[in-house]
């Protein structure tokens, strides 16, 4: 329309999302996310409704994106733990390489700040945290294990994901990140692997 200015949604949540990310929810203020998205308070809300409902917004907004990439990882290498696992941390591994992105992990984050959240925004992060375990604990599908085995392992390699991205936000270096992912390949494959030996 003649003389309206156009808003580009998505453009303005990839950037709240890096607000949150590198800061946040707690840290994100209101000034920091209209700076970043280009609006003032009155079209910010009008917008979003509320920093906790772009919030969640740029969570799902993450989730989709990465979560796509670690549903291609974790689905080359079917009964191959250590190629799972391997492939499952390349991802993070990726991104925290990248230095177009803030370091870490924004669900990481999140979950390390879930008794300062919103209920509502609380629940969603354990719903996608959620997602992500079964996304990882589906890929053992059909491996020579007990379910309970294979349960503890998925908990593993998500418990090793998130730390990769805290350490990352530490500065730990690149090479001492890719030394825990390998090592918890060895050890997915070590685990699976004793079972067959005692049997």
């Amino acid at each position: 329309m003649a003389g309206r200015k156009q808003f580009d949604v998505d453009a303005a949540v990839e950037q709240a999302m890096r607000v949150f990310w590198l800061r946040g929810y707690a840290d994100a203020s209101l000034e920091a996310l209209g700076s970043a998205t280009g609006l003032g308070r009155g079209s910010f809300y009008g917008a979003f409704g509320s920093k906790d409902a772009l919030f969640r917004k740029c969570l799902d907004r993450y989730s989709s994106f990465y979560g796509a990439q670690y549903e291609r990882a974790l689905t080359a290498h079917p009964g191959e733990p250590a190629r799972i696992v391997e492939a499952f941390l390349a991802v993070t591994l990726r991104r925290i390489a990248d230095p177009a992105v803030p370091a870490g992990c924004l669900i990481a984050q999140s979950l390390a700040q879930l008794p300062m959240l919103p209920p509502d925004s609380g629940a969603h992060v354990r719903t996608l945290f959620d997602a992500q375990r079964a996304r990882v604990r589906a890929a053992f599908t059909g491996l020579d294990a007990e379910d309970r085995v294979l349960d503890e392992l998925a908990t593993y390699a998500l418990a090793v994901n998130q730390s990769l991205a805290v350490l990352s936000r530490a500065d730990v270096p690149d090479a001492e990140l890719r030394s825990v992912a390998a090592l918890a390949a060895r050890t997915a494959e070590r685990t699976l692997a004793r079972p067959a030996r005692t049997g």
